[in-house]
């Protein structure tokens, strides 16, 4: 498989969990570690020249979002 797919993959599987989790800060662990794994998929496209399509297809994508 390739990376940036098996990343979205571990993405999805983590925002399925969030779903079903019952506590907040469960939620909260899942989406962050979704996020990461969503980060992980566009630093593998950077440079195939597909991280530019991965933003218009997946709004999620951290680009562009300030930093706290």
């Amino acid at each position: 498989m390739h990376a940036p797919d098996l990343f979205l993959t571990r993405a999805a599987e983590c925002e399925t969990m969030a779903k079903i989790a019952r506590e907040a800060d469960s939620r909260a662990v899942w989406l962050r570690m979704a996020e990461r794994w969503h980060r992980c998929a566009a630093t593998e496209m950077k440079g195939s020249g597909a991280a530019a399509r991965y933003d218009n297809d997946h709004p999620r994508s951290t680009r562009g979002l300030k930093r706290h």
